[in-house]
């Protein structure tokens, strides 16, 4: 910021001052990459028409706040959705991705509709994450009695699961446990709760296993406002070796074994009874 002050004849500090806020929404909203060269050429923008103001005649100092970097720079192009309202519904369970400029939330939509045994994929899902769904319904259908849902409810259903943002395609081992908590929100009528993002693939055994990314996800989710993460234990090494001090005690980390935990985090009250006690720690 003070370099591109200087570059646009502008004093930093005195001419121009930029806020937390209003860096902060520059970094959320108008770029998205792991350097910084969006981001100077975005605080660039903004100073060459502060610059130009002043050429006009405006010589009073600026400071630049996040209502003002809208004005300058326009709607923000990333938009962060409310989480709790996303999750208010049954069938929508939050997870966590990992993608080549960082982290990122994802929401996993599920839906049902009279009809029998067709299950259909959206969202550009790849190889990977279409298996997920399929072992995912496997596991619901194998344990329906124990989590209260109709055993014939694949008889006489049709199930759409949809991942949003369509024009981006999706793939990856890491989202089986967000598809499983969405299909049971979805068949038990119960809401996820809205402070939880998840991430970990699964077995048709039930055990949750190990995944990569973990620094990269957990930061989306801080990013997010996500305050509980439901990690896979065996990904408790990467936590504690990947990320500060500061991120993890700004968050409460749930280690699991199993679906059942997954679960019994998941809800505010849990569709199935824990059969393992879930360790965490802040």
């Amino acid at each position: 910021m003070p370099k591109q002050a200087r570059e646009h004849g502008l004093a930093a500090g005195t001419d121009v001052t930029f806020t937390d806020a209003a860096l902060r929404i520059l970094c959320r909203g108008y770029t998205r990459e792991a350097g910084v060269r969006s981001l100077e050429r975005e605080i660039a923008t903004i100073c060459r028409k502060i610059a130009r103001r002043r050429g006009e005649g405006d010589r009073e100092p600026v400071t630049v706040t996040p209502d003002l970097v809208s004005t300058l720079l326009g709607a923000p192009r990333w938009e962060y959705e409310e989480l709790r309202e996303r999750t208010r519904q049954p069938g929508v369970a939050v997870g966590l991705a990992w993608t080549p400029v960082g982290g990122d939330i994802l929401f996993v939509e599920a839906t049902r509709m009279k009809g029998g045994k067709t299950l259909t994929l959206t969202g550009q899902l790849g190889d990977v994450m279409k298996e997920s769904v399929q072992a995912a319904l496997s596991w619901v259908r194998s344990h329906a009695d124990q989590l209260g849902i109709a055993p014939d409810f694949w008889e006489t259903s049709d199930i759409h699961v949809h991942v949003p943002a369509g024009a981006i395609p999706k793939d990856g081992p890491s989202a089986g446990v967000t598809m499983v908590v969405a299909l049971v929100s979805l068949l038990t009528g119960r809401p996820v709760r809205g402070d939880v993002a998840m991430t970990g693939e699964i077995s048709l055994s039930g055990r949750v296993l190990p995944i990569g990314g973990i620094k990269e996800k957990v930061l989306a989710a801080r990013r997010a406002g996500v305050k509980t993460v439901i990690l896979p234990q065996r990904n408790e090494k990467n936590l504690l070796e990947d990320l500060q001090p500061g991120v993890r005690e700004s968050m409460t980390f749930h280690l699991v074994d199993s679906i059942q935990e997954v679960l019994t985090v998941a809800f505010e009250e849990a569709p199935w009874r824990p059969i393992l006690p879930v360790e965490s720690f802040t």
